[in-house]
């Protein structure tokens, strides 16, 4: 399962904060079907600024098939599920260091693992806030079962608004590159089975979003999709690509 998703509104939301530091919370749900692995995804999205800097947070529920539900005995069409909360900490953003955030994180999941993150963050932007970056590098704490012989973690998360002068079309995404202990599978045929020990992990999610709304008066509707690309992710050996179609609504 992808139990890594990050915030996809994130920068944009940052921006807005950047010209108003008053910004209200800004909330998004994105409903997803992952054509590699054959199941639909939702995330419910919410991000708040205030004068101490913001907090972002993320819900990822993953739904069985058919054909899960039936093999594992699932009761409920959820087959897992896993959260993200952030919070940077940036009570000096009127100065030089406006940029330059302190950054707490928590990922946890049904699935047992824990990971407390602790670090920096940077946030960048063009002179009129339609793209913007941020990056962040953080110390990473595996709790429950888990561990990282390089226990660090680089994240970056962008948003370009209008893409190439098109209204209401938006590329963002994010990258993380994370120490990671784990056993991959190389082979999974019974007959061959092979795996090999890996010390870190590569995922990437571009999205494209247009928003189709505009043109009937609903601003709050988005369609688009993204390109889960991924190394040694999830317990899968080496590169790995899942394409996904979806819509979104912005609250």
């Amino acid at each position: 399962p992808n139990f890594m998703k990050k915030s996809f509104f994130f920068a944009a939301a940052a921006a807005a904060l950047a010209l108003s530091q008053t910004a209200g919370a800004q909330t998004n749900i994105q409903t997803f079907y992952d054509f590699g692995r054959g199941y639909a995804t939702t995330t419910l999205e919410m991000f708040k600024g205030d004068s101490w800097g913001n907090t972002f947070f993320f819900v990822d529920h993953y739904y069985a098939t058919a054909d899960q539900r039936a093999d594992q005995g699932c009761a409920s069409a959820i087959n897992g599920s896993y959260f993200e909360i952030e919070r940077n900490i940036n009570f000096w953003q009127d100065s030089a260091l406006g940029a330059l955030s302190a950054m707490v994180e928590y990922d946890g999941s049904t699935w047992g693992a824990g990971i407390f993150c602790v670090g920096a963050s940077y946030f960048l932007h063009s002179d009129d806030f339609k793209n913007t970056y941020t990056l962040a590098l953080l110390y990473d704490q595996h709790i429950g079962y888990g561990s990282a012989s390089l226990p660090v973690k680089f994240s970056g998360v962008w948003g370009m608004q209008d893409l190439f002068g098109v209204k209401g079309l938006r590329f963002s995404g994010f990258i993380d590159v994370w120490g990671n202990d784990q056993t991959c599978v190389i082979n999974a045929d019974p007959l061959n089975y092979k795996t090999e020990d890996t010390k870190f992990s590569v995922l990437t999610e571009p999205q494209l979003w247009y928003n189709v709304g505009q043109h009937f008066g609903c601003d709050n509707l988005h369609v688009g999709g993204e390109v889960e690309l991924s190394f040694n992710f999830a317990g899968h050996y080496g590169f790995m690509c899942n394409p996904c179609l979806g819509v979104k609504w912005d609250f």
